[in-house]
């Protein structure tokens, strides 16, 4: 068993927020922290105006699959994030749960993209100095 801790992303889709939220954590967090992300109804691939947006950070997303949220996932997380998925994710007692409300990036263009991608990357920086503290 891991002593890091583990966080997993939950969103509808898994094509966008969640991806994102869990690129930034990976790249910045580096092996401190253990990641992971799903969907409720994963998409076919993640959102193309993500894609890019993350680019222009620098972190290539475009090799990323949504995958589906399975109780498993959620069991082997120490917080669970989601962020819209309603009332789809399982809950297990013990574990974190945190609701991030962001805008959804689903259809929408890399300018609307921009300031989701943004939020995120602060709540995730927020994060990481509440997990590794």
């Amino acid at each position: 068993m891991s002593d890091k801790p583990s966080v997993l992303f939950v969103c509808v889709h898994n094509a966008g927020r969640s991806q994102i939220a869990a690129a930034y954590l990976t790249h910045l967090a580096g092996n401190r922290i253990e990641v992971r992300s799903a969907g409720s109804e994963p998409a076919d691939r993640v959102n193309p105006a993500v894609v890019e947006a993350m680019a222009e950070e620098g972190i290539d997303v475009s090799a990323e699959t949504p995958k589906v949220l399975t109780g498993e996932a959620v069991q082997a997380s120490d917080v669970v994030i989601t962020m819209g998925c309603g009332d789809a994710c399982p809950y297990f007692p013990g574990k974190r749960y945190l609701d991030w409300k962001l805008d959804d990036p689903a259809g929408q263009g890399l300018e609307a993209v921009r300031p989701i991608r943004d939020e995120i990357r602060k709540r995730v920086e927020e994060l990481i100095t509440e997990l590794t503290a």
